[in-house]
């Protein structure tokens, strides 16, 4: 069980963390090594002996490993990442690198994502070492760098240039999951997430016939690359159930006492409620255009227009995706992936899982534990490289009005004091079991 000196660092850690600016703005601009050496000095004073590792000057990592006292035991993944979505001043109640803890909240870029989880982490292995406490497999302890952009100088960069670090590691849990989910009808869902969409960037470039705005051109690269967007997003995917998808569905009407008509998955949606919103998002691929650069004069007709495409695929569903974006683009628009990971399913018949289950109910025994999938992508794309399967699994207790999954790079982005004491305690319970 925690003890209070872990329930008063981890709120301690998280605002600290917060203070931290660990902007990444994409295209390389970030610096993520003061977080991490915040990190390591907390996992030192715990008697570890943290290795901090970089790609790129300032985009450092943290890895360190608790060994077990099972040395037959599979290693467990336990991984965060200490950058951030950028934040707008202006737009927030509180400065977003205030780290202000106000009427048992606290504030800032990273509360959710995920420097609350990193907090918690760190709470939980250093109250550990005060009791003495080894958990029965080796236990690797990873805060990574660059995720909310290409992770190439994050989880990308370990799982390819240091792999013996996660030596035994079959599974590992990181972000997304175990929150509480409030379905409308007072009932508390924890959603534990077992497998993520693949993400797929994506650049259209169309070419065509430069010239002066007032001629006729009928190979106008504009034109082109308009209607090649203009079909991508009003193009209706079908559906496509993973096995975590249909489990999801399956224990979501179940909970609100009516059939899991998976032959009219649409239909289904419409019974569930806000309920819906877990699931609505991963029963398809999607693509959805997002930029556009063309021209450099209204009366100048470009020979090139560049589009760019947020893309997501199911597991088992690239293939499909690959030769729908080549049906839509038409002849003459190229495309090319600006950025791609795999999608990834985890099983829920595991020991681990049923741990995770088991630890959110012991401390949340009102809630309902119910598998899903992640719209979108963690660093456990990267980590799968090594053959490690990936549960989302940042245990919070939310009262009714927070909307966990909008904060999720939102204004305003904060955790309640007491949803942290939550997390560290079943984070605790699950990993002393794990």
């Amino acid at each position: 069980m925690a003890d209070q000196p872990a329930l008063d660092e981890v709120v301690e850690f998280t605002s600290d963390l917060i203070r931290i600016d660990t902007t990444n703005r994409g295209g390389g601009d970030g610096q993520e090594r003061p977080a991490a050496e915040y990190a390591a000095a907390r996992l030192a004073e715990a008697g570890l002996e943290p290795t901090l590792l970089e790609r790129t000057k300032g985009r450092t990592n943290v890895v360190a490993r608790i060994e077990g006292t099972d040395p037959s035991a599979d290693a467990l993944l336990l991984h965060g990442h200490l950058d951030v979505v950028p934040a707008e001043a202006r737009d927030w109640s509180v400065h977003p690198f205030s780290g202000e803890i106000r009427d048992g909240v606290v504030w800032g870029r990273g509360a959710v994502d995920m420097k609350n989880m990193d907090a918690m982490i760190l709470a939980v292995v250093r109250g550990w070492a005060r009791e003495g406490v080894r958990p029965r497999r080796d236990l690797v302890v990873a805060f990574t760098a660059d995720e909310e952009a290409s992770a190439e100088d994050g989880s990308g960069f370990l799982a390819d240039e240091h792999p013996g670090l996660f030596e035994g590691c079959t599974e590992g849990v990181s972000e997304s999951g175990a929150f509480t989910f409030h379905d409308g009808s007072g009932r508390e869902l924890y959603p534990i997430a077992a497998g993520e969409r693949g993400t797929a960037w994506l650049k259209l470039t169309a070419g065509g016939r430069a010239g002066h705005g007032s001629k006729a051109n009928r190979e106008n690269a504009v034109t082109r690359l308009a209607a090649a967007v203009a079909r991508i997003g009003e193009h209706q995917w079908p559906l496509k159930l993973t096995p975590t998808v249909r489990a999801s569905l399956t224990e979501l009407a179940a909970l609100h006492g009516i059939e899991a008509d998976l032959d009219d998955v649409d239909a289904l949606l419409g019974k569930l409620g806000p309920a819906a919103k877990l699931v609505e998002s991963t029963v398809r691929n999607s693509a959805n255009p997002t930029m556009l650069d063309a021209g450099y004069k209204v009366n100048v007709i470009p020979g090139e227009a560049v589009a760019y495409v947020d893309g997501r695929y199911l597991f088992g569903a690239e293939d499909e995706f690959r030769a729908t974006l080549d049906r839509l683009t038409g002849p003459d628009v190229e495309w090319e992936f600006q950025h791609r990971s795999v999608a990834l399913q985890a099983p829920l018949e595991s020991p681990t899982y049923a741990r995770m289950r088991a630890a959110v109910e012991e401390f949340a025994p009102e809630g309902h534990v119910v598998p899903y999938c992640l719209s979108g992508g963690t660093d456990a794309k990267q980590f799968s490289r090594l053959g490690i399967t990936g549960y989302g699994f940042t245990p919070l207790k939310l009262p009714a009005g927070y909307d966990y999954q909008a904060l999720f790079h939102g204004v305003d982005e904060r955790v309640p004091v007491e949803a942290l004491h939550f997390g560290v305690r079943v984070l605790d319970r699950f990993l002393r079991t794990a």
